[in-house]
């Protein structure tokens, strides 16, 4: 397919064989002394015999106390043996392996680390919110040495080089940007100065790791924050990073104020970041890799060919599909699992310290665990529903081996999933529903549409069922609520039911609010009234701050803290802070939470062994009925 991206790049005094990286990407997966897993080695092996040619791993830490995370650490030469068996092993897959090397600096919190945060300034990350202490020259020579010690370490546990994380508001780049950096003194003050830190840095690691070991340098181009670094300051750096030795710039943006840069959310466009790379291929000689939302080949190659970079890193992508580069090579692009741009497995829980995951490839993580086995007994199996849990399910069990066949009452699969890509801005979730029925039917599944689960069960003669039916809309008893003039939010998305001008939306978690948000891009007047004290409180924060943007554009009213206690004609009654209110509208659109969609489930489970998943179980995510389904399926 390509002329490009399958192509060998050089980097200092290594050969990467093609131009697809795996970028960092903190996982959670090491131990709490930054040790690598089984887990942790699994997965970057995966990514290397996936195809890919250099893989980037998570930020590893200088000092125990620069840590933002649970993350990997170079910090000691006891870390050295266990991360041999990482290298090696990335090598015999055949691909590249660099070690990011970080501090955290104020982007981390006094309770995982123990003591408090350091930083060029005394100013506080908008979002960590603790005030760190600033460090002192002396403090710094210690921290520009550990650098240098880190990347001696890594070059001994077989690393072909490092990445110095320059970017996203972390130490270095809290030094070099005056958003962050208010000194007076040789390391604050003028861009020469502010330079200092990580020039000293490249020099460290060049003093002790020689010139044949290549370092680049990952850097924020914009850091889209009021004050921070922006682009004409980031090509005057670039330059003095090339003069100073560097190999390579990686190019990102963002800061943890701006976090929705660092790991944008599917309402972001793809490859956003490539003008910021082009603009400085054009001051410097070494190699521009580029990350951000880039997770199609054909884009990825665009990028190469207009010149804008010489390496992708395909950073959510490869968590979506870890054979990614192989499928490219192998002319295979159309099997490859895409990202959503969710968020869900790879950042929110992560922010709970808690090791990823991924909604559309339920095996991230658990890649030694080797679960894809043949089943000791074939069954024919007989799912009922075609949403993430019912075809995660099915195709579980027929890797395991079963005779599978999936029953879905519409006449499409994707269930409510499906309808979640209706809102404005979520498009993408489609392609997850394309990709799983084009897998099914590639590995031999038999589907039908349109189908009742009744007559399927009798006519089949399943030995399991596999019940993953979904959720409907709650009704709870609210004077009123069947009234003419009172429909759900799922038939207003897929157009089975219509409203009038005036719409009144019960309920502003994701449905409601991504409903209502659909309906005021249609002109209509859209209030959302909710008990709890904000709209879209469980998204995903990145998420949140451009649906919130969305809706205050197009005039959404919210309503919060308020209870809905009758809905009439023309007007629903609310009690909000104690006092009695009507809000006038013609249509209610009622998003008020779900419930397990059951009305099969008796006659099911009188007829044949089942198996209750997914929301059909209890409403949740899709990032845990993905999972949930798949693991049913291969355990059947």
């Amino acid at each position: 397919m390509s002329s490009i991206l399958l192509s060998p790049l050089t980097v200092g005094s290594i050969e990467i064989k093609n131009r697809m990286a795996v970028a960092a990407m903190v996982t959670d997966y090491c131990d709490q002394d930054g040790m690598p897993t089984e887990q942790y080695i699994a997965y970057h092996e995966a990514r290397a015999a996936g195809g890919f040619g250099l893989i980037v791993t998570e930020d590893y830490a200088v000092d125990p106390q620069g840590r933002g995370f649970w993350c990997a650490g170079l910090w000691k030469d006891e870390q050295i043996a266990p991360h041999r068996e990482l290298t090696e092993r990335v090598h015999a897959a055949g691909a590249k392996i660099f070690a990011q090397i970080y501090h955290c600096g104020r982007q981390t919190s006094s309770a995982l680390i123990g003591a408090q945060p350091v930083s060029a300034s005394a100013l506080p990350c908008p979002v960590m919110g603790e005030v760190p202490r600033p460090l002192t020259v002396d403090e710094i020579a210690t921290i520009v040495g550990q650098f240098g010690d880190t990347a001696r370490r890594a070059k001994e546990a077989g690393f072909d080089g490092v990445e110095v994380h320059g970017a996203h508001g972390y130490l270095i780049a809290q030094f070099m940007s005056p958003y962050s950096n208010k000194r007076t003194d040789e390391y604050g003050g003028p861009l020469a100065h502010r330079l200092r830190f990580p020039l000293e840095i490249v020099a460290s690691i060049r003093a002790t790791c020689g010139d044949d070991f290549p370092v680049s340098f990952r850097i924020s181009a914009d850091e889209l924050v009021i004050g921070g670094r922006e682009l004409a300051e980031t090509l005057a750096i670039c330059r003095r990073l090339e003069a100073a030795g560097v190999d390579m710039l990686h190019i990102s943006a963002g800061t943890y104020e701006s976090a929705w840069a660092i790991v944008p959310p599917l309402y972001v466009k793809q490859a956003w970041i490539a003008d910021f790379a082009a603009a400085v291929k054009k001051v410097v000689s070494i190699p521009v890799q580029v990350v951000g939302r880039i997770k199609d080949p054909e884009i990825a190659e665009a990028v190469l060919q207009a010149g804008q970079a010489d390496l992708i890193s395909l950073a959510r992508a490869s968590l979506a599909d870890p054979d990614f580069a192989r499928k490219v090579a192998e002319d295979r692009a159309d099997e490859i699992r895409p990202c959503i741009g969710c968020n869900q497995g790879c950042i929110t829980i992560l922010f709970g310290n808690q090791p990823i995951r991924c909604l559309v490839n339920p095996s991230l993580g658990f890649e030694a665990a080797d679960e894809v086995r043949p089943a000791a007994v074939t069954k024919k199996v007989l799912v009922v529903g075609g949403g993430p849990a019912g075809l995660e399910a099915a195709r579980g069990a027929r890797l395991a081996g079963h005779e599978v066949h999936l029953h879905e009452r519409l006449d499409h699969l994707g269930g409510k999933f499906l309808v979640g890509a209706i809102p404005p801005g979520k498009g993408e979730l489609a392609s997850y529903v394309t990709w799983l029925g084009e897998e099914l039917r590639r590995l031999g599944v038999s589907i039908t549409l349109g189908s009742e689960v009744a007559a399927d069960l009798v006519a089949l003669e399943p030995d399991v069922v596999v019940y993953a039916a979904g959720s409907k809309h709650l009704r709870p008893a609210i004077p009123g609520i069947d009234g003419a003039n009172v429909v759900e939010a799922c038939d207003v998305l897929t157009g089975d039911a219509t409203t009038g001008t005036r719409v009144v939306v019960a309920g502003g978690g994701m449905i409601g609010s991504e409903t209502a948000l659909y309906l005021a891009t249609l002109g209509r007047q859209v209030t959302i009234v909710d008990q709890l004290p904000g709209v879209a409180l469980e998204e995903n924060l990145a998420r949140r701050y451009f649906l919130l943007q969305e809706l205050d554009r197009h005039g959404v009213q919210q309503v919060v803290e308020a209870t809905i206690t009758a809905l009439a004609e023309g007007t629903v009654e609310i009690e909000q802070h104690g006092a009695a209110l009507s809000l006038p509208c013609d249509t209610v659109v009622l998003a008020l939470g779900m419930s397990p969609e059951d009305e099969w489930l008796d006659k099911v489970r009188a007829i044949a062994d089942v198996r209750v998943i997914g929301d059909a179980a209890e409403p949740s995510d899709a990032l845990r009925a993905s999972r949930e389904g798949f693991v049913c399926g291969l355990s059947l």
